[in-house]
Order: C-alpha cells, then structure tokens, then sequence
C-alpha cells in the first residue's frame, strides 16, 4: 500500500491547502519585511557613513602631509566609544551575543557596491574610493562608528561581524583609509515580530479547521444518506444545514429520495395489485387442469402454471426489494452457510463448503440466505455441484464454484438483467424465471458489497459476493 502524504479527506485537504497558504504567506510577508528592513538599515548606514566619512576627508583635505599623518595618526587610535569597543575586541575577543531579542534571516546585499557609488557621489570624480573586506593583518584605518544604536549594541556582542576598509585617495595622491563594521549578510528581526506572526498562524489554523469542518460534515452526512439508499427501504431525511448551497444540496437529495420512495411504492402496489389479481386465474386454470384425463396434458400444464406463478412471486420479490421489515442484526455467516448447505444436501445435492468468518456482519439474515441459495441453487441447476470457499478479511468474500459448461464472456453482465437468459444452455427448458441472479446482485448492493461472475480456466463458473465489513 502506498503511503501518501498528502490527505485523502476533503476535510484533510482543505485544512492541509489553507495552513500551507497561510505558511506561504506568512514566509512571503517575513521575506518581505526583512528585505525591507535590511534596505532601509543599509541605506540608513551608507547615508551616515558617507557623511562622517566625507566631513573627515574635507577637513583633512587643505592639511599638510606631516599635519595630515598626525591628524590620521590622531583619529586612528582607539578614544572614545570607539576606543572602548575595538579595546574590547582586541583584549577579550569576540563575546558571545546575550538574549537581545533580534533573530537574523539571512538576505544578501551590495553593500560595497553601494557604499562605493555613494562615497563618490559625495566626494566628487577628484577622489578615488575603493571599498574591500578588511585584510588580516588589519593596517590602520579611521574608524567609523555604527550609526543605529541597535546595531551597534548587536556588533558588540557578534562574533562573526565584517570590516570594510575604504580607501579614499586625495588630490595629491596621498591616501586615508576608514574603517566601517557592518553585521553579516541578513536582515536583524525582533523576535516578537516572530512570536506575533506564530499567533496569528495558529489563530488562522483554529478558524480554518472550524471552517473546513462547517463545510465537510454535512458532505459526510449526505455521503452516508446517499450510501443508505438501496440498503435500506425508507431510510431517515437529510438534515438542511450548513451553508446555502449545502442546504440546497440537502434539499435537494431529500426531494429526490421522497420522489424514489413513491416511485417505489406505486411500484410495489401496483405489481403487487397484479399477482393478486394474476393469482384468481391461475387458480381457476389449476382447477380445470385437474378436471382433464390427459395426465401428460395435465403435467404439462401444470407444470407452465408453477412456472408463471413462480415469476409472479420472483418479480414480486424483486420490485419490493429491501422493504420486507427485516430488521438488519448481526449475522453468523458460518451458521447461515452451513444452514444452507444442510438443505440442499437434504435434497440430494452436492455441496462443499470450506473457509470460515472470522466475525459476524451485520446486515438482514434472510436476505443475505436469499442471495446465497440462488447463487447455490443457480451453480446446482446449471453446474451439478456447488463449492463455496469462504475468505474473511478487509472485506468478506464468498465464492460459489461450479462445475457447468460456464457463460461466454460477453454475457457474463447481461445475465443480471431481470429475465434475461443465455439461450445455450441456461434456458427456460432447463427452469427458471431468469431473476435469480438479479435479486442476488440487488441484496449484494444493499449490504455495499458486489457480485460478479467469471469463467474459471478450466471448466465451470464461479460467482464472487463481497461484502464489506464497516466500522
């Protein structure tokens, strides 16, 4: 059996389609968030940087080499906020970051490209920028502060920051280099804003199921309503709710079903009304056969009267179907098979029975014995013998063998048809109303099961009834 991750229920799939689109767009709007807040602490940092970085290159422009050294010398060495934090780095080392309530979703940026088009914007085509990672040993360099105090309090603490060198080469051909700290690609993100998004998910996932369930349980009901029709003979109206167009449904499946039963009924009275009325005449023949002194003539008849009255009685059968007040009770299928051997065999037949149910069924008794005798019946008449093999599982399977010329394969179906007989060998000669196996296969249907005939390799045929075993 292969396993499917994906729900088979349409209650499974509308709950598993509406949380992933939730997931989707919650991944989507966090993406979105975090690109935005990654531009605009970018575009903040390169702005401010610029500006520092420019200010210092304008005031060290108009000095003299020996001044510039000295003021470079100056600016370069650790005072300050600056002088705390790169004696922090280099005396104790990177610190592990404490519980600041900021989680990092990784995005990539340009940011020497960028830092680079803006610092020579700013300076002006007199002033050549170049802007790399900072090699190891680091030379001296200015450095510039990180410009947003959250950012600054999360370098402090990051082992893993990165250092830019930006190298600006003055009019005459001498050089500064600044040096800037930025955090490792990704966009910095409180972690309540991620905490609020999980909230809302789940929210979201509470008012899906309880819409999924809204929608899916009146479509459960009116699946076993609809699967109680033809098991039962009046079985209970649907219930009208749920939203508009599962009311309608609802509606419309109980008009339906009251049509059907009407239907029905005017059926049954009707046939029912002729064999009362076939019954009177078929008396009356019965009586004046008995009165002939042709004793074949009287056998021949009498024998066309049992045929008639035997259709008049099977159709009767037939056209009432299920409606006969049989409660449906747990059956012993064993108890009932072998009950029925008991009367065939009493009648000289032979017939096996081999297999056993590994529990009972529930169902109507006397119905399931019908469907059982005609197949057996019809596998004696037609087959000289009956094998029933009996296999319980997932389903309960009974197979009736027997050991007759068999059916040719494109009447295999049309033998269900009421009436209907094959003309070679199961003919009217040989008995029968032909409305045997359509009442088996109309009993079959009402328990939910099947019923179906196939040529076995060698010789006879073989009648498969399935009967599902519902929880």
């Amino acid at each position: 059996m292969r396993l499917s991750l994906w729900p088979q229920s349409l209650f499974g799939r509308l709950l598993a389609a509406s949380v992933a689109a939730a997931l989707i767009a919650q991944a989507t709007a966090l993406v979105l968030i975090a690109q935005e807040r990654e531009r605009f602490v970018l575009q903040g940092s390169v702005r401010e940087w610029t500006r520092r970085i420019t200010e210092t290159t304008m005031m060290l422009q108009p000095l003299g080499a020996a001044e510039r050294a000295d003021a470079v010398s100056e600016l370069s060495a650790p005072r300050g906020r600056s002088r705390r934090f790169a004696g922090a780095l280099g005396a104790r080392g990177p610190q592990p970051a404490p519980e600041l309530g900021f989680v990092r979703l990784p995005l990539l940026s340009d940011f020497e490209q960028t830092l680079r088009e803006q610092l020579r914007a700013a300076l002006g085509p007199a002033y050549a920028v170049e802007v790399a990672p900072t090699p190891e040993p680091p030379p001296p360099a200015i450095p510039v502060p990180v410009p947003f105090y959250e950012a600054h309090e999360l370098a402090a603490h990051q082992a893993s920051v990165q250092r830019y060198d930006v190298t600006v080469r003055f009019t005459d051909g001498d050089t500064v280099i600044y040096r800037v700290t930025r955090m490792p690609g990704g966009a910095w993100l409180p972690r309540n804003l991620l905490v609020n998004l999980t909230l809302l998910l789940l929210l979201l996932v509470i008012v899906l199921y309880v819409a999924a369930r809204n929608i899916t349980r009146p479509l459960s009901d009116l699946a076993r309503a609809v699967d109680s029709v033809g098991r039962h003979a009046r079985p209970a109206l649907l219930q009208e709710r749920g939203a508009r167009e599962l009311r309608d449904a609802a509606r419309a499946f109980n008009t339906m079903q009251d049509r059907l039963r009407r239907y029905l009924d005017s059926r049954t009275r009707v046939l029912a009304a002729m064999s009362h009325d076939l019954k009177t005449p078929l008396t009356r023949l019965r009586l004046q056969v008995e009165t002939l002194d042709n004793p074949p003539m009287q056998e021949r008849i009498g024998a066309e009267l049992d045929e008639m009255e035997s259709m008049v009685r099977e159709a009767l059968s037939l056209f009432r179907g299920l409606d006969d007040g049989e409660p449906a009770a747990p059956i012993d299928i064993d108890a009932l098979l072998a009950q029925v051997r008991s009367e065939f065999t009493g009648m000289g037949a032979q017939v096996t029975l081999s297999g056993h149910a590994s529990a009972l069924l529930l169902g109507k008794g006397q119905a399931l014995k019908r469907c059982l005798t005609n197949l057996i019946a019809n596998a004696i008449k037609f087959g000289s013998r009956a094998d029933i093999l009996v296999e319980d599982g997932a389903e309960l399977v009974v197979r009736v063998r027997d050991a007759g010329p068999g059916i040719p394969a494109e009447e295999l179906e049309r033998v269900f048809e009421p009436f209907y007989r094959v003309e070679s060998s199961r003919n009217r000669d040989s008995g029968g109303t032909g409305l045997g196996l359509a009442i088996a296969r109309d009993i079959a249907q009402a328990f939910g099961g099947t019923l179906t005939l196939t040529n076995l390799p060698e010789r006879g045929l073989e009648a498969t009834l399935r009967l599902p075993r519902r929880r």
